[in-house]
């Protein structure tokens, strides 16, 4: 029970960490619906997991990677990618809420797997989430060694995934709530505020990985 309940802290506390990808699920609730949302959400929950798995399997590796040089990579290459897309997310043609209106009608079973690969792939550019798992699964793999179980440590990082999701689905459903309100001269506020929060998050990945290879 005293896992569980470290699980659900945990992942509360990362649920409530504002980062990019929070902005675009909330602005993919608001503009394309709850479905949607939650398509984008669960690839990034997938890529959480593919995240996990890395961090289980080459633990070493991992902890190695978290110091070393290529850090500094990771975190130059993620913050190009962050770049490109918040000048693509900044400049982008926002459509009114009616034009949104028409493609929830007529969304298909593709449209969401691609919500659920954008989700993957945002969340596959932030090198920091690989190392937070590394970290959560060392405070895990401690629990493991002292229950002489691996199954604690399953235990453990299924609780935090889905007081994660749970919280996601609230945040999900508070944006949904809020659509009534949206005008198109807000949403293209949102569309820029995602922009510049992709921005700089871009140029500290950068400036990070450039002071890291330079030292």
């Amino acid at each position: 029970m005293d896992l569980i309940l470290k699980g659900i802290v945990t992942g509360f506390i990362l649920s409530i960490m504002v980062g990019p990808v929070f902005f675009v699920l909330l602005e993919t609730s608001i503009r394309k619906g709850i479905k949607a949302a939650i398509a984008f959400d669960l690839g990034v929950i997938f890529n959480d997991i593919v995240y996990i798995a890395i961090a289980f399997v080459f633990y070493n590796q991992v902890e190695q990677l978290s110091s070393g040089d290529d850090n500094s990579v990771l975190r130059l290459i993620g913050g190009v990618v962050f770049l490109g897309y918040g000048i693509f997310s900044f400049f982008k043609e926002v459509h009114s809420m009616e034009v949104h209106e028409e493609e929830m009608a007529s969304r298909t079973v593709k449209d969401y797997w691609l919500l659920a690969l954008k989700g993957f792939l945002l969340n596959l550019a932030n090198p920091m989430v690989i190392f937070y798992w590394f970290s959560v699964m060392t405070l895990g793999a401690k629990d493991a060694a002292e229950g002489g179980s691996y199954t604690t440590m399953l235990i453990f990082i299924s609780s935090i995934l889905l007081t994660f999701f749970s919280i996601d689905l609230l945040k999900i459903i508070g944006a949904k709530s809020l659509r009534p309100l949206v005008t198109d001269r807000l949403l293209k506020g949102l569309q820029r505020l995602i922009g510049i929060v992709f921005l700089v998050f871009g140029i500290v990945l950068v400036s990070q990985g450039i002071i890291g290879l330079t030292k």
